[in-house]
């Protein structure tokens, strides 16, 4: 008897604890990054991982640096902490706990750059020691290493320097005008612009942009960190405003001379994708009209300075967007361009004197990026969209043949990346029920070795059920995708409540065949709640086609909501959707379509929360708003129609307006606009303030923002 009560108090403590594993729920710290424990929750991958030469390497742990060969499978030890600590103290640096972060120069793989304790080194993991140290230097910015000599540029408040192994500094500008910068990014990282310097194939020169914001006038923002707030001020050109003048600069390391290039009038217009041919005698610039609707690939002397010739023009009656430099061949006389003449973003063959040798690809898809050729040059890998709008596979096409060959077999999202040879991709992949896969692929017949599969990190979690799919936009032909969340413990006799979550936009999009479909933590945190979150990629998002995307030119907001509005069709079909409630969330452009959305159907929405809303597009910045709108002097109409201070008196739902104060990408002015336009309309929306913020919420903070948005959505629509 006493046996048997023994086995049943087993069986029942074993049923308790399968029932306790069965009810695990989220937290928000476990979901939003910045949380105490959002690290348990991010899919398995290998550290630090990328090409040596023809060999791969990843971080074991935190000390140990491993290389691969892929043709044996064979791996070394080539980097630890403690031969690390050893070249630090020679050095007189302090210690590390582990690995800093590092990559392998492209033409020595032998040497990995490191930045470590305000340092950067140099470091040859055959030697076991550093061969190049710039040491700490108080308000060195935006480092970037020559691979060929091991040179650095960086700058240093508003100039540009070049220091060498041996760390002399020359000064590459001397500017003595705080608003003219050197070595920086441009106009306000648009047109794939992500840097300010660019080093030449062999070391010898070094392109950088030169920007004068004298033109611009002073932006305030409020510091209130300190006890008497202060103005920091900053260039923000609004639309049909001044905008800063941007000229190019080349400085040369043997003779120590800076020349800047004739690129003539107009001052206000576009030096985008700077490329160098090989033998670095040319730097070619694709130069975009104020306007944006015509792109020049323009060629200029590096030793004159002059421009030797305009090699072809491309222009459209809405916009041109180039953004993706000319990739030179070993062959000095011919490269690939990107370009979206077509309607689809595809590869073009050209000669340097401007001749159109071939297209590359061509179909109703997008390619997303180039990743290299091989050694021969016979083969270019790109990845593209090609056979599914949501999912992105690695491609080779032979560049004398136009053979097309996917190296991909598994379904979803993949980042490839080729080794130096080209014998080898590197393929990062997800999908939707498969968190993060690693191939190595052999690129000559595809043959692959897994080197990684990650566990599901939610797997003893309950998780809601997720669907996507298509429906048609507001033409009536158009595929739009959604993804579509049902609540944990789903049951479709029951009404629920639904959040959409929106952005809207272009250059982005939400729904792909990514791990969960690219739904976010906080998506999953409200369906446990019992809530339906929904996502659609309106027209006017990426990877679709130009005429996709600008459907919404010069009227911002109205398409898309129309889209969107497709959407909540969908959803009031469903017999469990509650649709007297439901919210809508989003931020940026996706807060600009939440207070769009709320005004323009506002017996359709009951709740909204906007982060970072886009009010009135004129206070929006030139390069992105007069792209999309034109000038507010071309397009007066449109600037009105799409002006959400024209609609406050619209507001009959809850809505909550965030905003961080130090916002320089949407200025504070939008939402208190706004409030000053619901005050003078007798509507009431509520407002937070994430002090010293700027356009995102990042750190713990994040936590708090996205605790605060539940809590709103729990009071006011669930």
């Amino acid at each position: 008897m006493i046996i048997f009560m023994k086995r049943i108090t087993v069986i029942f403590l074993l049923l308790s604890a399968m029932a306790v594993n069965a009810q695990k729920s989220f937290t928000l710290d476990d979901l939003i990054p910045g949380g105490k424990t959002h690290s348990r929750f991010v899919p398995q991958t290998k550290k630090m991982l990328q090409w040596r030469g023809d060999e791969y390497v990843y971080l074991q742990g935190k000390d140990t640096l491993y290389s691969v060969d892929p043709a044996s499978n064979k791996e070394k030890i080539i980097l630890t902490t403690d031969q690390l600590n050893i070249a630090f103290e020679k050095n007189g640096v302090r210690k590390t706990a582990q690995i800093p972060g590092l990559f392998f120069l492209s033409d020595n793989p032998d040497v990995a750059v490191i930045a470590h304790a305000g340092h950067i080194f140099g470091y040859d993991v055959n030697k076991q020691e550093i061969i190049v140290d710039y040491k700490e230097e108080k308000g060195r910015e935006r480092a970037d290493i020559c691979h060929q000599t091991l040179r650095l540029a960086f700058t240093n408040g508003n100039n540009l320097y070049v220091a060498s192994p041996d760390n002399t500094i020359k000064s590459v500008t001397r500017e003595e005008n705080k608003n003219i910068v050197c070595g920086r990014s441009v106009h306000r990282e648009e047109f794939g612009i992500e840097k300010g310097t660019f080093w030449s194939p062999q070391g010898n020169y070094l392109a950088f942009y030169r920007m004068d914001q004298t033109m611009v006038g002073d932006y305030p923002l409020v510091d209130i960190s300190k006890r008497e707030a202060e103005s920091n001020n900053i260039k923000y050109p609004m639309a049909g405003m001044n905008s800063h003048q941007v000229t190019v600069g080349i400085y040369g390391v043997k003779n120590d001379q800076t020349i800047y290039l004739k690129t003539g009038t107009p001052k206000d217009r576009y030096f985008t994708n700077i490329a160098w041919s090989p033998d670095e005698k040319i730097l070619y610039i694709a130069e975009v009209n104020r306007g944006q609707d015509t792109c020049r690939l323009n060629a200029y002397n590096v030793s004159t300075g002059k421009k030797e010739a305009t090699l072809f023009e491309e222009t459209h009656p809405k916009y041109v967007e180039p953004r993706n430099p000319p990739i030179f061949l070993n062959k000095s006389d011919q490269f690939i361009w990107q370009s979206q003449r077509s309607g689809f973003n595809h590869l073009y063959l050209y000669q340097t004197d401007g001749k159109l040798l071939k297209p590359l690809t061509s179909g109703d898809w997008v390619v997303t990026r180039v990743i290299g050729t091989d050694e021969k040059e016979e083969n270019l890998f790109y990845l593209s969209t090609e056979g599914n709008p949501i999912e992105i596979h690695p491609y080779k096409v032979n560049l004398k043949t136009g053979e097309r060959t996917r190296l991909s077999d598994e379904p979803g999202i993949h980042e490839a990346r080729i080794s130096k040879s080209g014998t080898y991709a590197l393929d990062i992949h997800s999908a939707q029920h498969q968190p993060n896969q690693i191939d190595v692929i052999r690129t000559a017949d595809h043959q692959k070795t897994t080197i990684l599969t990650a566990s599901d990190p939610y797997r003893n979690y309950k998780m809601p059920e997720i669907t996507v799919g298509s429906i048609k936009a507001d033409d009536g032909t158009t595929d739009l995708y959604y993804r579509l969340m049902n609540p944990v413990d789903f049951d479709p006799s029951r009404k629920y409540p639904v959040i959409i979550y929106v952005y809207g936009g272009a250059q982005f999009r939400l729904v792909q065949n990514s791990w969960l479909a690219e739904a976010r933590g906080w998506d999953i945190y409200m369906a446990q709640k019992g809530y339906v979150v929904f996502a659609l990629d309106n027209r006017g998002s990426k990877d679709r086609g130009l005429n996709f995307e600008n459907v919404i030119f010069r009227r911002l907001g109205i398409q898309e909501a129309k889209d969107q509005m497709k959407g909540v069709e969908f959803l009031k079909s469903q017999s469990y959707v509650d649709t007297t409630r439901i919210g809508v969330h989003g931020w940026s452009f996706g807060g600009f379509m939440t207070v769009n959305l709320m005004l323009r159907y506002p017996e359709t929405f009951k709740v909204g929360v906007a982060g970072g809303p886009v009010i009135d597009w004129k206070y929006y910045e030139i390069m992105y708003g007069e792209r999309y709108m034109d000038t507010p002097k071309e397009n007066p109409d449109g600037y009105k129609e799409t002006n959400l201070n024209r609609l406050a008196g619209n507001l009959k739902g809850r809505l909550l307006l965030i905003h961080g104060d130090m916002d320089s990408t949407v200025v504070w002015q939008h939402s208190l606009s706004f409030l000053k336009a619901c005050v003078d309309a007798n509507t009431y929306p509520d407002y937070f303030v994430y002090p010293g913020h700027e356009h995102n919420i990042f750190g713990t903070d994040r936590v708090h923002l996205y605790e605060k948005i539940t809590r709103y959505f729990d009071d006011y629509l669930n």
